[in-house]
């Protein structure tokens, strides 16, 4: 059921130029983001060498004492935590997760005596940041729409993160790795390693994604419902802490610029005569709140202050 669900596409045809392989692949994802907004991609292009070398390296990182991790603790002023960062209360959720800015960027901290680290997230950041391109690409081709459309929108690469995390085993009472939420940005790529976790909600029900060996999963982000006016959708998702075995992965969040104006894009609005179902607002406004959302759920409000609040039909669930 999940394999249905959560089908496994041939990235091949793209580098080939097997113009009826394309066409079938951007069917199947086309289908996928209409749905669900999760999919997963083979022989896409990122050695499977330097995946495996990152989720070990990791892992080797993720097991030290936490007094070393805490050395890498993000600097201060910095636009974002860049460094090793954790959600210490088990009974709402619990992860512990090493964050990369753009390779360049002075904000980033990595522990000194794992070097290799450094420098094997630099090579997966690029690598995925390439990735991205290439599927912004399939999706504008796969909305209809000319092949550059996502990437002349979404073009500076100053807001991309890479994520590395780790999840201890599932105790009797505490089993969340990560709660339910949608992810910002436009496309989020996810690394995992063969241990599972990661959960999609449909219809109201929790689907695995099964973690296929040298598969990558990618996940629509907000950022693609709103200017696809809901045609792709940014799904709920959760990690779900496994029993008895620690989990790695790694998520790249391929972003935009926090002072991007967004809205529909025309071809689903006005040239199609459909009435929008978001009003423009700039990212960043829409992440400020998205955090007033979270601080006042915390507190055990329900009222959303998230997507919602620039939401044209008011029938969006709680982000």
């Amino acid at each position: 059921m999940a394999n249905s669900l959560m089908p496994i596409v041939d990235l091949s045809p793209f580098f080939l130029g097997d113009e009826d392989g394309e066409r079938k692949a951007r069917e199947v994802i086309h289908e996928a983001c209409s749905r669900y907004g999760f999919f997963q991609i083979v022989n896409h292009g990122v050695p499977l060498d330097l995946m495996s070398r990152a989720l070990k390296l990791s892992k080797s990182f993720f097991e030290c004492p936490v007094e070393e991790k805490m050395n890498c603790s993000p600097l201060p002023g910095a636009p974002f935590p860049a460094g090793y960062n954790r959600k210490p209360n088990p009974s709402y959720e619990f992860a512990e997760y090493l964050v990369m800015l753009h390779p360049g960027s002075t904000f980033n901290v990595f522990p000194a005596n794992h070097p290799q680290l450094r420098e094997v997230m630099g090579d997966l950041f690029n690598q995925f940041t390439k990735m991205g391109a290439i599927l912004e690409s399939i999706l504008s081709e796969s909305l209809g729409l000319p092949p550059s459309t996502l990437q002349e929108f979404n073009n500076e690469r100053n807001s991309d993160v890479l994520t590395a995390l780790y999840y201890l085993p599932a105790t009797e009472n505490e089993k969340m790795g990560i709660s339910s939420h949608r992810d910002v940005g436009c496309i989020t790529f996810v690394l995992q390693d063969e241990v599972g976790g990661l959960e999609v909600q449909k219809d109201g029900k929790w689907i695995p994604v099964t973690p296929n060996k040298g598969a990558l999963v990618v996940n629509i982000g907000i950022v693609l419902q709103v200017l696809t006016n809901d045609n792709y959708k940014s799904p709920n998702h959760r990690v779900m802490r496994p029993n008895g075995r620690s989990r790695n992965s790694f998520s790249f969040f391929y972003n935009v610029s926090g002072g991007k104006w967004l809205e529909p894009l025309p071809y689903f609005t006005k040239q199609i005569d459909q009435k929008p179902n978001y009003k423009g607002f700039i990212y960043s406004d829409y992440l400020q709140k998205r955090n007033e959302n979270k601080l006042k759920r915390a507190a055990g409000l329900e009222e959303d202050l998230g997507l919602s609040h620039f939401s044209l039909t008011k029938s969006i669930e709680n982000h």
